[in-house]
C-alpha cells in the first residue's frame, strides 16, 4: 500500500511539473508592466544568422501574457512562407494565469492559407495560430523556426510592438560573415535601456523593464517613436539574382540591369498605336497626359507577389496583352509607352502610405513597398500613380506625397522628394447660404471646392453609391444632428484636379429655444471641433503631416418676426501652428454675412509646446461653437 501510495504521489508530482509553470504565473509581473498594457512581453529572443550571401535563418521565442481581448492582436504568433522562405518548425504553448497549461498547438494545429485575395495574386501562404480565449490574462510560449534565401531584406528589431504593450525583457541578435558588407542602423533609443553588446561578427541588443507606450495626438505614427534597428549587407541575393550596392547610385544601376531590364518591350502594333495617339500633339507635357490616360483606359490594378515577380516587373507586353499587373508592372508599362514616344521617365520605388514615410537616404538597402513613375519635364518632376483609373494625371494623392523616393535612371539610383503640397495649395473654399426659420429648422445650399491634398478628401465619391455619399455628407457634417440631404451634385474637373460637391440639405432642431430667445451656432458648414487630449507627461514631439487652409464665406437668413439679439465678437489668432478668424457682418434685418477661414501648417514641434498646441485648436474649437442668439419682436 505504501509502494502504491509513492507511485500515485511521483505521477502526481510529475504531472504537475509538466502541465504547470509556476515562472508564467501572471502575478509574477510588475505592476508598473500591467499599467497601461492590453500585452506584456515575458521574453523575447530572436536569433539571425546569416550563413551566406543567399541564405540566412531566424530562431523566435516568445512569451508572451494577454490581459484582455485588445492584446489578442500583439501575440504575432504566425509565419508567412513561400518556396524561397521555407518555416522549418512551429509550435505554441497555451497557459493560464497560474502557469497551468491549456493548450498546445503543433504545426499541424496552425491554420495554413493563401495569401492570394481579391485583386492579390501571390505565392506566399500563412500559418497562423488561431485561438479563441475562454479566460484572461493568459500566456503564450511561440517558437519558430524559419529560413530564406532573400537577403536583400533582414529582418529588423523592433522591441516594442504596438502600443499598450510592456516589455519584460527582450533579445535581438544577428551573426554574419565578414566578408558581405554587414551595415545597421539604430533609431529612436533615446531614454530606452537598450544594452548593446557588438562581437567579431555578431550584436546583440537586449531591453528590460519598458512600460506601455500610448499613442498621443499629434505626433508621429508608431514605427516613427519607438526604437528599432535595421540591418542590411551590401552584397545580398533576392530570388537568386545576387546584387551588390555601397551607394544609392550602385543600388539603382543593379535595378536598372537585374530587374528592369529587357521589361520595356512592346509590340510593334501598341508602339504604331501611341504614336497616332500623340501624333498631333508637340507639348510633352500633353503626349504624357494622353499615354498615361490610354494606359488608364486599357488597364487594371492586379498585385502580384510571386517569386522573384514580387520586385520584378512583369513585361510591359504582358501587361498589354492581359491588360492587367501590379504598382510595378503598371510604372514599368507606363514608361514603355512614353519610351514609344520619345518621352522619358524613371521607374520609382516609394513608402506607399497615408502617413509619410521616407526612403532612408543614410542606409541603401532594399526599401520601399510601392513602385510609380517620374516625368521630367523641363527641369520639373511630376509624378504618375499608375494603378489608378481615375486619378487625374500627375497629381500625386496622400499615398505618395512629400516623401523621399529612389529613382532608376540610366546613370543610377537617386533619391528625390515627391511632390509637397502647401497649405495654399489644398485648400477647401466653402460658399453657401442657410435660412433658419421660426421653430429653429434650416434650409441650406452649399458649394464646396476642394484642391490639393483636399481633393482626395471628396474624389472618391464618383464611385459611392447614392447611399454611401449620403452617408459620407452624415459624417462630413458630424456636429449636425438630424441632417438630410436632398440633393447633391458632384463635379470632378480632372483637367484643373478640382473637386466640387454642390449639396442642398436640411436640418431639423438645428436652433433651440430658451424663453423667448432662438439660439443656434453661426457655423453651419465646417466646425473643427476636435481638442487635443490633455496629457500629464507628454513624450512626443508634435507633427502635423499635412497643412490646409479652409475658407467659409456664407449668408445667413434669419426668420421675419425675430431679431438679432446677441452676436459673438470677431474673433482671430495666430499661432506657429497655423491661424484662425471669423468676422461676423450685419447686411439687414434679416441677413447676417459670415467669413471663416482657417490655416493649419505642416511641421515639427517639441513636445513642450503641445500646451501651446492644445489650447491654439481649443480656441478653435470654441470660435467654431460661437453661437447667435435672436429674440422674437
Amino acid at each position: 500500500m505504501i509502494k502504491n501510495l509513492a507511485c500515485v504521489l511521483l505521477f502526481f508530482v510529475l504531472h504537475t511539473t509538466f502541465a504547470q509553470n509556476a515562472s508564467l504565473q501572471t502575478q509574477l509581473i510588475p505592476d508598473n508592466l500591467k499599467e497601461n498594457a492590453n500585452s506584456c512581453i515575458r521574453f523575447q529572443s530572436v536569433y539571425v544568422e546569416i550563413k551566406s550571401q543567399k541564405k540566412y535563418k531566424v530562431t523566435t521565442q516568445k512569451t508572451i501574457t494577454v490581459f484582455n481581448k485588445f492584446g489578442n492582436s500583439n501575440i504575432d504568433a504566425r509565419e508567412y512562407f513561400d518556396n524561397s522562405n521555407p518555416v522549418n518548425a512551429i509550435e505554441a504553448t497555451i497557459y493560464n494565469s497560474l502557469g497551468k497549461v491549456l493548450k498546445k498547438l503543433r504545426r499541424s494545429d496552425f491554420k495554413d492559407v493563401s495569401v492570394s485575395e481579391g485583386f492579390t495574386v501571390s505565392d506566399r501562404r500563412l500559418l497562423f495560430m488561431e485561438y479563441t480565449p475562454t479566460e484572461y490574462p493568459f500566456t503564450v510560449v511561440y517558437e519558430s523556426e524559419v529560413e530564406s534565401s532573400n537577403t536583400a531584406f533582414l529582418p529588423r528589431w523592433y522591441p516594442i510592438d504596438d502600443f499598450f504593450e510592456s516589455v519584460q525583457k527582450s533579445t535581438f541578435s544577428i551573426s554574419y560573415p565578414p566578408d558581405l558588407g554587414f551595415k545597421f542602423k539604430e533609431e529612436h533609443f533615446e531614454n530606452k535601456s537598450i544594452t548593446k553588446l557588438e562581437l567579431p561578427n555578431k550584436i546583440e541588443y537586449s531591453i528590460e523593464n519598458v512600460v506601455g507606450e500610448k499613442p498621443e495626438e499629434a505626433s508621429s505614427t508608431f514605427k516613427n517613436v519607438v526604437p528599432k534597428v535595421w540591418f542590411a549587407l551590401e552584397k545580398f541575393s533576392l530570388e537568386g539574382v545576387e546584387g551588390s550596392a555601397k551607394t544609392w547610385q550602385d543600388f539603382g544601376l543593379w535595378m536598372g540591369k537585374s530587374l528592369l531590364a529587357n521589361t520595356d518591350e512592346l509590340s510593334e502594333e501598341t508602339k504604331l498605336k501611341i504614336k497616332n495617339l500623340v501624333a498631333n500633339e508637340t507639348d510633352v507635357y500633353k503626349k504624357a497626359k494622353l499615354i498615361y490616360q490610354y494606359m488608364q483606359s486599357k488597364t487594371r490594378y492586379v498585385s502580384i507577389q510571386m517569386g522573384i515577380g514580387g520586385w520584378k516587373p512583369m513585361l510591359a507586353k504582358d501587361v498589354d496583352r492581359l491588360g492587367y499587373g501590379d504598382c510595378k508592372a503598371l510604372s514599368n508599362y507606363t514608361r514603355a509607352l512614353l519610351k514609344s514616344a520619345d518621352i522619358a521617365s524613371y521607374y520609382t520605388i516609394i513608402n506607399g502610405d497615408r502617413n509619410r514615410k521616407d526612403i532612408d537616404e543614410d542606409f541603401v538597402a532594399m526599401q520601399g513597398n510601392h513602385a510609380i513613375l517620374t516625368l521630367p519635364i523641363n527641369d520639373k518632376m511630376y509624378f504618375l500613380e499608375c494603378t489608378s483609373q481615375t486619378l487625374p494625371f500627375a497629381h500625386e494623392g496622400d499615398f505618395t506625397d512629400d516623401r523621399k523616393a529612389l529613382i532608376v535612371t540610366p546613370d543610377g539610383g537617386k533619391i528625390i522628394r515627391t511632390q509637397v503640397f502647401s497649405e495654399n495649395a489644398s485648400t477647401l473654399i466653402s460658399t453657401g447660404t442657410f435660412a433658419i426659420d421660426d421653430k429653429g429648422a434650416v434650409k441650406a445650399q452649399l458649394q464646396m471646392v476642394s484642391k490639393g491634398i483636399q481633393y482626395d478628401n471628396f474624389s472618391s465619391l464618383d464611385v459611392e453609391s447614392a447611399t454611401d455619399v449620403d452617408t459620407y455628407f452624415k459624417a462630413h457634417f458630424s456636429w449636425i444632428n438630424n441632417l438630410k440631404l436632398e440633393k447633391s451634385k458632384l463635379i470632378n474637373d480632372k483637367e484643373a484636379v478640382v473637386y466640387s460637391c454642390n449639396l442642398n440639405f436640411s436640418v431639423s432642431d438645428y436652433g433651440k429655444f430658451s424663453q423667448n430667445l432662438l439660439i443656434f451656432p453661426i457655423n453651419l458648414f465646417n466646425q473643427d471641433n476636435n481638442i487635443p487630449q490633455r496629457y500629464r507627461n507628454r513624450k512626443n514631439y508634435i507633427e502635423i503631416e499635412r497643412g490646409f487652409k479652409d475658407v467659409d464665406d456664407i449668408e445667413i437668413s434669419i426668420p421675419e418676426g425675430f431679431a438679432l439679439d446677441a452676436k459673438p465678437d470677431n474673433f482671430s489668432i495666430k499661432e506657429k501652428f497655423g491661424e484662425y478668424s471669423f468676422e461676423i457682418t450685419t447686411l439687414s434685418a434679416i441677413k447676417l454675412h459670415y467669413k471663416r477661414t482657417l490655416t493649419i501648417k505642416k511641421g515639427l514641434w517639441e513636445k513642450s509646446e503641445y500646451e501651446n498646441y492644445r489650447t491654439f485648436k481649443e480656441q478653435i474649437a470654441k470660435a467654431d461653437n460661437s453661437k447667435i442668439a435672436l429674440i422674437k419682436k
